[in-house]
């Protein structure tokens, strides 16, 4: 198939700001053989951070600034008229609404391959799962980043199992591994201070208010120990009201969204991700590249990536006395600590680099492009 010119494909995301599905489908695209891959991305909404990154790199992104649920009509007109000019071979779509209006879309474009990859088993509500079975006959394939994922998918939402691959994420090893600390003064935590840092989305799905409550039943907290939460999102204000209500505010700071995710985790003990369900947290891949133990819950993804009691500690989900035990367990047992971290990389080195990742993404294209 490398033969002639480059096999257009064309990846549609819901949006291209910060975040761990858009960080994944920029590795994926950058990572791709140009001599046999010729990739356009499509993004729902406005255009974001990862759009600079993707064009530097002479990728052709449109971006179709989709605003709430009453313009997708439009972007759904939109959508298709672009994948009828761009005639790709195939279309690759990341995160729901992208995943939904995408295959729509292709086929009323006429586009033969749809993959639709799907990150999350979301809990959020059970239409999601609704709409994702309903439409799925215009799938060809669904690419789920965990085991987790897959069986969440196949037994609760009711995917056919015969349309699941399993792919997991990658990282960008060296990124994280050779990154410089950060110094985490100017965010308010002493020197010398050992940190166990919290990264993501200020949502319920991410379980901060979890691990705030797990640091208020800590009651006898080591001097030098300090949390640091990373992030925006919707709760931030209920989280910080949580923090004032149990006298934490020398014990738990709040950095705000941060592009300096490498440097944070370089000068972090540990990461702890108290979610309440996931599909592969990218936070963890990341922390392990960095060389970092992780305390997390027991949610899609986290039992592939993290082993319990060797490169981490792995806990009951929607349990602040679980997390409690887990992180003055770290904070009493700071030698398994540093070669839980050294594990942590030795396995992301391993099993989780951006070249297997985009080595199974084409062997899944290649497949399927070899139908009649």
């Amino acid at each position: 198939m490398t033969s002639g010119s480059p096999i257009r494909l064309v990846f549609c995301i819901t949006e291209l700001d910060l975040g761990g599905a858009e960080r994944a489908l920029t590795q994926l695209v950058l990572g791709l053989n140009r001599d046999e891959w010729e990739p356009h991305v499509i993004c729902l909404g406005p255009s974001g951070h990862f759009v600079d990154v993707l064009k530097g790199e002479q990728i052709p992104v449109i971006c179709l600034n989709a605003r709430g649920i009453a313009s997708l009509p439009r972007i759904l007109i939109r959508l298709t008229q672009e994948l009828r000019r761009l005639r790709p071979a195939l279309v690759q779509t990341f995160l729901f609404h992208a995943n939904l209006l995408g295959r729509v879309a292709a086929r009323f474009a006429g586009i033969p391959h749809v993959v639709s990859g799907i990150r999350v088993a979301d809990h959020r509500s059970r239409w999601y799962g609704r709409l994702d079975r309903w439409t799925n006959s215009l799938v060809t394939t669904n690419v789920c980043v965990s085991q987790g994922v897959a069986d969440y998918s196949a037994d609760v939402v009711g995917l056919a199992r015969s349309k699941l691959r399993v792919i997991p994420n990658a990282v960008e090893i060296e990124r994280f591994a050779n990154a410089p600390p950060t110094d985490l003064r100017s965010l308010g935590i002493p020197d010398g201070s050992r940190t166990f840092i919290a990264i993501g989305r200020l949502e319920r799905q991410k379980g901060m208010d979890l691990l705030i409550d797990a640091v208020a039943l800590w009651k006898t907290i080591p001097d030098d120990v300090q949390i640091l939460i990373v992030g925006d999102g919707h709760d931030r204000d209920s989280l910080q009201a949580q923090v004032a209500e149990h006298r934490l505010t020398d014990r738990v700071h709040f950095a705000g969204p941060r592009q300096d995710i490498p440097g944070l985790l370089k000068s972090a003990c540990a990461l702890v991700l108290a979610s309440r369900w996931e599909g592969m947290p990218n936070v963890v891949l990341e922390a392990m590249a960095t060389g970092r133990a992780v305390i997390a819950t027991r949610v899609e993804g986290v039992p592939e990536i993290v082993r319990d009691r060797v490169s981490g500690l792995v806990v009951s989900p929607d349990s602040p006395a679980d997390l409690r035990s887990a992180l003055e367990w770290f904070a009493e047992n700071p030698q398994f600590v540093e070669s839980a971290g050294s594990e942590s990389q030795r396995i992301v080195r391993e099993s989780f680099t951006t070249e297997a990742t985009c080595k199974a993404y084409t062997n899944v294209y290649r497949t399927l492009l070899s139908r009649k």
